[in-house]
């Protein structure tokens, strides 16, 4: 009888033991789950829709195993769309949750940051959170200025290293470059050391996204004792496509050339021997490389790109931070028509409202949250980015202004409008209508690129979920859907933006 009571003593002993151990594992799992998440949004530049391997219908010629690891790793969204067909506009429509031309009446390149727009950095760090943004900062205006409220420690962030410009050389991040240029400010892009904080930061040797994600990786490693909220803003693949590591050149059987050196630069065009405008604007134009070689540069730098981003992961692996990070990857806009992109099946490219300009590649990740392996076929926005994450971070917006929805909670009915210089967009369901006219900006487009079925200003209808080639114009055949779209698009410009961006109501006039 002693026995049978000890054997009962131990049993009730031990099952105890494991409810405790299964209650605390059900603690450690329900105070992970209410720990806000780290953020780490990740900008790239001009990548063509084709491109990303995510999709299932890429170009099989593309290999980016890190890129297709991280959309595999969380959800695909197949119709996500950036509010401008052009970097400056569509970031600052990412981190405000807003279309810019809100504010920016000539829906321009430079729409800027009012002071009374608050940013993502901004709602997060009243969460608690730390913020660091590393790489382009790119908001059209006041370029190179640290005392502004376009630069980024003046709009949210603790902490920068990059640039404010469109776009900055590959190679040439030193001290000693700038020293010896005529005009390293000279164009929409810039060379020399990188801004950080209110100075400078120069490499005398490095390549720029290796530096990045290198910066990227050290802060990563950091302790932290709050989350953080990281914007990682590549400038791959931007032009200049061609300035690529050599080991990704031979990868793709192309030849270097020559980077620059004010030394031995001949002129180009109106701009001066030996300027760095000369050099930038020579080689950001379809001609001065071969057309089949230009698409070989782009993959060389984008496959590069693709190990940076390997890189990162992998580091939020080593570090655990993968267990309670959420990554947000998105393309600024379409691939360019100068770089060898490819947008297939859709048409134009970069500095266009046609589907090639504005709709990009896109994928969320958040272990235990959101589900590996899937895909998101309802269209989205760039601007619902802003509202997601302060959701996440348990903030309740109170301005009614704010553009985006839940990414999570798509509205397959929702208005989507679009206003760039002279043409403008909208979508509704499944329809798109638009005046969109093609702009190269430079000169003709690259192979990849597929022509618009007519480059002018009037009024196209298309089904966009059944031909999202916007190669079937329907406007003549559905004329009341035209003019509700319209009206829809004047209805909203009425509401939010001046009068003289509306268009005429009359779709006969145009």
């Amino acid at each position: 009888m002693k026995q049978i009571l000890i054997l009962l003593t131990f049993s009730l002993i031990l099952s105890c033991n494991s409810e405790n151990k299964k209650s605390k594992k059900l603690s450690d799992k329900s105070t992970a789950q209410s720990e806000k998440p780290n953020i780490l949004l990740i900008v790239i530049d001009d990548q063509g829709y084709a491109d990303f391997t995510p999709f299932e219908s890429h170009d099989k010629t593309v290999s980016t195993p890190n890129i297709q690891r991280l959309g595999k790793s969380g959800k695909v969204f197949t119709q996500a769309y950036v509010t401008a067909p052009v970097c400056s506009p569509s970031r600052a429509g990412i981190i405000t949750g807003k279309n810019q031309f809100r504010w920016d009446k000539p829906a321009s390149w430079g729409p800027g940051l009012p002071d009374d727009v608050k940013t993502i950095p901004e709602y997060l760090k009243q969460a608690g959170y730390n913020t660091a943004r590393i790489g382009k900062n790119d908001l059209g205006q006041n370029f190179h200025k640290n005392d502004v409220r376009e630069y980024p420690l003046n709009h949210g962030y603790d902490e920068f290293l990059g640039f404010s410009a469109h776009a900055h050389d590959y190679w040439a991040n030193s001290q000693s470059i700038k020293a010896r240029t005529p005009d390293p400010y000279g164009t929409s892009a810039l060379l020399g050391p990188l801004m950080h904080n209110m100075g400078e930061k120069s490499y005398e040797d490095g390549y720029l996204t290796n530096i990045l994600t290198d910066e990227s990786i050290d802060y990563l490693k950091r302790k932290h004792n709050k989350p953080f909220f990281l914007t990682l803003a590549y400038s791959s693949v931007h032009h200049l496509i061609h300035e690529v590591p050599k080991k990704y050149l031979d990868k793709y059987n192309v030849k270097e050339i020559a980077n620059y050196d004010p030394d031995s630069l001949v002129a180009y065009g109106n701009h001066k021997k030996g300027s760095y405008s000369a050099y930038y604007d020579k080689y950001s134009r379809v001609g001065a490389i071969n057309t089949d070689d230009l698409r070989k540069y782009y993959l060389a730098n984008l496959n590069c790109l693709d190990d940076n981003i390997g890189r990162v992961l992998d580091a939020l692996n080593e570090t655990g931070l993968d267990k309670n990070t959420l990554i947000v990857f998105i393309s600024d806009n379409g691939g360019s028509p100068l770089n060898g992109s490819n947008n297939a099946p859709l048409t134009g490219g970069k500095y266009s409202l046609w589907e090639g300009g504005i709709r990009v590649p896109m994928a969320v990740s958040w272990p235990g949250n959101i589900a590996p392996n899937s895909t998101e076929n309802r269209y989205v926005s760039a601007t619902d980015i802003l509202p997601t994450l302060t959701k996440v971070a348990g903030l309740t917006i109170t301005d009614n202004n704010i553009d985006g929805i839940d990414l999570f909670e798509p509205n397959e009915e929702r208005l989507l409008v679009w206003k760039w210089q002279k043409t403008w967009a909208a979508r509704k369901g499944k329809w798109k209508i638009t005046n969109a006219k093609e702009n190269h900006w430079k000169s003709e487009p690259s192979a990849q690129y597929i022509a618009p079925i007519r480059d002018d200003l009037t009024i196209k209808l298309f089904d966009i979920e059944a031909d999202p080639g916007e190669r079937n114009d329907l406007s003549a055949k559905h004329p009341k859907i035209v003019k509700e779209l319209q009206d829809a698009y004047n209805a909203w410009c009425d509401a939010n933006i001046a009068r003289e961006t509306k268009q005429n109501k009359d779709p006969k006039k145009h």
